[in-house]
């Protein structure tokens, strides 16, 4: 009996040893939690990824991914590989007509505009540090607004396919309040960049980063710690916009992933 109990706590230990929890769904455009033993080394897709003191980590599927999630977990130079299968999501098509032609298509004198904007908006994106907050649960931005832009959705303006919608539009009233969804560091503040009008991109760590568009105002300076809630702006609608609203857009590393995966907004 004694030796049935010492082999059973043997292979539950073994077990334990490469526990790995996931929260959130392994559908395209997720955003997927982790949690193991804060001595393990995670490795995703041939990329090893941070793992918190508390043993967590995070990571996201694109838009359209298709392959399967390879997971490789490394302890005391022991190694178990995880395959998680990646499930396809249905996108809508949306149709908007009567836009400028500046705002479909861009005049060649802004080009070099829009490339500088690209690369700060890229360099925000691209921190890798050590803030915990991306573990936490987030909230709506935006109270009393309606949601009238997904993610993954094909855009069609005047007639002509463009690139999906990676955000989540929030519409409501010029002026009305935005609150910061999660604890996080600003990593950028810019009130007037092309496509994006004002604009501000925090940091929560180990890649995650969310991103606020079409602000009328600014209120929050690169730096700034900002605290789940607080005010960060107002909705307008500057840049590429239709009308008053928020994008809001969440991105791990350059993988852009659905917002939806990580606000309860229905």
């Amino acid at each position: 009996m004694k030796f049935l109990v010492l082999v059973l706590n043997i292979f539950l230990s073994h077990s334990l040893l490469y526990a790995v929890e996931f929260k959130g769904n392994f559908i395209q455009g997720s955003f997927i939690l982790g949690k193991t033993d804060p001595k393990s080394k995670i490795i995703i897709d041939k990329k090893k990824i941070k793992v918190s003191k508390d043993g967590y980590f995070v990571f996201g599927l694109g838009r359209d991914r298709k392959n399967d999630v390879t997971i490789k977990v490394l302890k005391n130079k022991k190694l178990e590989v995880i395959v998680k299968k990646v499930y396809k999501k249905k996108y809508r098509i949306q149709k908007i007509d009567g836009l400028p032609k500046k705002q479909v298509t861009p005049p060649k004198e802004v080009y070099e505009r829009i490339k500088k904007d690209n690369i700060i908006i890229g360099k925000a994106r691209s921190i890798d540090s050590k803030l915990p907050f991306f573990k936490n649960n987030f909230i709506i931005p935006v109270e009393n607004s309606i949601v009238t832009g997904v993610y993954g959705s094909q855009r069609i303006l005047n007639g002509k396919p463009r690139r999906p919608h990676y955000g989540l539009d929030f519409a409501a009233p010029e002026g009305t309040p935005i609150k910061a969804m999660l604890d996080g560091v600003v990593t950028l503040s810019e009130p007037d960049l092309y496509f994006t009008g004002g604009t501000i991109i925090f940091d929560h760590g180990h890649g995650i980063s969310t991103l606020y568009m079409h602000l009328k105002d600014v209120n929050v300076n690169v730096g700034e710690n900002i605290q789940q809630g607080e005010i960060i702006g107002t909705i307008g609608t500057t840049g590429r916009s239709t009308g008053p609203h928020l994008d809001v857009r969440l991105n791990w590393f350059d993988v852009k992933l659905d917002p939806e995966s990580v606000l309860k907004v229905k």
